[in-house]
């Protein structure tokens, strides 16, 4: 992004405020206008910068960044990485499955135990979708339940009687 258009504007409208001051008042503007310059850049800078920021907040998981090559900001938009629980914004949402027979869309609860180390996986990964770890939680379930690819599963453990059941993929 070329600043000169910018910067020159700034130059040109304090050079108008001058010449209406009398010729004192337009040398000290063309005295002031070198070290101006680079407060004015510097200003426009900081503004792009703020505004990257914001921009990268509402566009997380991606981001925005504001790079300054031979004194010219230039952007530098990393677009969020491909997420399988969401569909491309073009695309319009499928419309809800019809409830089975018998199933109602009433919300139950359910009390779910997991490991730690896998609850920190699901919360890294539902702050990675931007989504809370419930909603997270149902996309997959959804997803594994209507792909095919869940099927029920029994282990054994080595070490005694015990019996795991649950649901792999």
């Amino acid at each position: 992004m070329e600043l000169r258009p910018y910067i020159d504007a700034v130059r040109h409208e304090l050079a108008l405020a001058a010449a209406a001051g009398g010729e004192d008042a337009r040398e000290l503007a063309e005295r002031l206008t070198a070290p101006l310059e680079s407060a004015i850049r510097l200003a426009l800078l900081d503004a792009l910068s703020q505004a990257a920021a914001e921009i990268t907040r509402d566009l997380a998981p991606g981001s925005v960044d504001v790079r300054l090559r031979d004194r010219e900001p230039s952007f530098v938009v990393t677009q969020p990485p491909a997420d399988p629980w969401t569909e491309p914004a073009t695309a319009a949402p499928p419309p809800a499955p019809a409830p089975a027979p018998g199933e109602d869309e009433a919300t139950v609860r359910i009390s779910l135990r997991l490991p730690e180390n896998l609850k920190n996986r699901v919360e890294q990964a539902a702050a990675g979708a931007g989504v809370s770890i419930n909603t997270w939680l149902i996309r997959a379930a959804a997803a594994a339940t209507d792909s095919g690819t869940a099927r029920p599963a029994s282990v054994t453990a080595t070490s005694g009687s015990q019996r795991y059941s649950g649901w792999v993929r």
